[in-house]
């Protein structure tokens, strides 16, 4: 196992669930963060799906250092070294084209890229990934296919996310592959727009009792 593994592995383990969260407004993040780690799930994944991102993955990095945070949705070469500088701790994709594999590859930090057949996960390993972001889960085969390939793929671990909930994210959490799940159900919009961060809390503590963690 090498370094960035070993890494992610670590953070993998710290909660049962990582928050996956697309906000609009970086001035909300370390009010966010602060919850989610003080719930019991210090890992977050902040999508590049806005312009506030990048920011807020600063904020995080700088302000809560109990948080490790992620970003997610790096889809070019570019944003490699962007999410660096911002200070994430690990890299996300939700798929990943060969080219894109090769830049992660050669990353600072460690990435957990993303896959939804077999031959994806075994190019990606053969490329020294041992740990994937397994998406969009629950419409790609769910539970019964991380559960069909790990016979097959004993030495690939996963992260599925995508349709996944509180009501089905243990199916998943029991699975000897899986190493934790995403999740969006924890920081829904409405409640990232309104701060509510009560909600937000108690969502967060629900998802953090899932599994106990080794």
């Amino acid at each position: 196992m090498n370094a960035h593994t070993a890494s992610l592995r670590a953070y993998a383990r710290l909660a049962p669930v990582i928050p996956v969260v697309t906000i609009e407004d970086a001035r909300l993040s370390i009010d966010l963060a602060h919850t989610l780690v003080a719930a019991g799930l210090p890992v977050i994944e902040i999508t590049l799906r806005t312009p506030a991102a990048l920011d807020a993955i600063a904020a995080i990095a700088k302000a809560v250092p109990d948080a490790v945070v992620a970003a997610g949705t790096v889809l070019h070469k570019s944003q490699i070294t962007e999410v660096i500088d911002a200070g994430a701790k690990f890299i996300v994709t939700p798929g990943t084209p060969v080219q894109l594999a090769e830049d992660l590859a050669a990353a600072s930090i460690p990435v957990m890229p993303g896959c939804s057949t077999v031959s994806e996960a075994l190019t990606l390993a053969a490329m020294g990934f041992e740990i994937l972001k397994f998406f969009p889960a629950a419409i790609s085969g769910g539970a019964a296919w991380l559960k069909s390939v790990h016979g097959p793929l004993q030495t690939i671990s996963f992260c599925p996310t995508g349709g996944i909930d509180l009501a089905s994210a243990p199916s998943y959490l029991t699975l000897a592959n899986v190493v934790c799940v995403g999740g969006t159900w924890i920081t829904p919009m409405d409640a990232l727009r309104a701060a509510d961060f009560v909600r937000i809390g108690k969502l967060a503590s629900e998802a953090a009792t899932l599994r106990p963690q080794s």
